[in-house]
């Protein structure tokens, strides 16, 4: 993550409750060049009460009003197709990363060998969770959408306290799909400049050029909600990203980081060979006998393929010529 974003394919519940489509999802996930694909693991009953409505855009993706318990329950899988798809990520060489919403799911997921904690923003107030989730000593990548800096601030405390020093904060906004005036990307800035820590972009806009604009401000992390197809059933299908377009997304990101380069203002190669035949030279103005002195009057500025560069112009006026020039001869010492 230190090199290059670090994207993340979130394929989320957009699986519909079926281990075979989850299989799928890893494999387009390969496809579009993402360096994870991430599930969400959960044991329905350890979350929620069984009388939670769904939130509205829930309700607007499903076309269903039923409580959140039932959703849920319909979108679990299991822990052995879990291991199912960790399997088959290894197998197919993508990252496995799923985000654990209590204890048990946690402890399985650590067990199952997860090289990372990915917690959600709806556990950022959970503090026995966050303390539980320090005490593993993984690199947590945190969301932080619904949540105050102060909130963060909490949170951030409690994940070092317990015993988590590698910390990836994303900035979020929870909502999906989430309208772009409500994006508030220069969030994901105060959170490094508050924290020292490296930062990322949880993104839930419709389209990639929030995603690609985060990591031109700095993002190490970019996680994007990942389906087959966005007309399926389900929560999220909506507010998710295409196979295609999906890996758009992963080549603009890649020729961000290309671009951004290492920071020091020098010429690149091709514009040193450049620089010869653009670069004004001074040349004379007129012919120069040998021993005449250089003036504003013989000499001048112009492109030329010889010459001292126009930078030395106030160190060659006033100087006697060593030679004979003739008008249009690039002037060297």
């Amino acid at each position: 993550m230190k090199y290059k974003t670090f994207i993340i394919a979130e394929a989320g519940v957009n699986h519909n409750g079926s281990c075979d489509l989850a299989l799928k999802l890893c494999d387009a996930a390969k496809k579009t060049g993402a360096d994870a694909v991430k599930f969400q693991t959960w044991k329905t009953d350890a979350i929620i009460t069984k009388d939670v409505a769904q939130a509205e855009y829930q309700v607007k993706n499903t076309g269903k009003v039923i409580s959140q318990y039932e959703m849920l329950k319909s979108l679990e899988l299991s822990y052995d197709d879990f291991r199912k798809i960790k399997t088959y990520c290894d197998s197919i060489g993508i990252l496995f990363l799923s985000t654990a919403d209590e204890q048990e799911s946690l402890d399985f997921l650590v067990e199952l060998g997860v090289p990372l904690l990915k917690i959600g923003s709806g556990e950022i107030t959970n503090i026995p969770f966050l303390r539980y989730v320090g005490s593993k000593r993984l690199p947590v990548i945190l969301s932080t959408g619904m949540s105050s800096l102060a909130e963060v601030d909490v949170a951030y405390r409690i994940l070092q306290q317990a015993g988590t020093d590698d910390i990836t904060l994303l900035h979020c906004t929870t909502s999906y799909p989430c309208p772009i005036d409500t994006v508030n990307l220069k969030a994901m800035q105060t959170l490094a400049d508050a924290f020292h820590c490296p930062v990322g972009y949880s993104d839930h806009t419709i389209g990639d050029e929030v995603a690609i604009a985060a990591v031109a401000l700095g993002a190490v992390v970019v996680e994007k909600h990942f389906t087959l197809d966005v007309t399926m059933e389900g929560p999220d299908h909506a507010a998710s990203t295409t196979p295609d377009d999906f890996t758009a997304m992963v080549q603009k990101i890649r020729h961000i980081e290309a671009a951004l380069g290492n920071g020091i203002k020098l010429p690149s190669k091709k514009e040193v060979e450049i620089s010869q035949v653009v670069l004004k030279k001074i040349v004379a103005a007129q012919n120069i006998a040998k021993g005449e002195i250089f003036t504003a009057n013989n000499v001048s500025v112009k492109r030329s393929d010889s010459g001292l560069s126009a930078s030395l112009w106030d160190s060659v006026i006033g100087l006697k010529a060593g030679k004979d020039f003739r008008i249009g001869e690039g002037i060297l010492l």
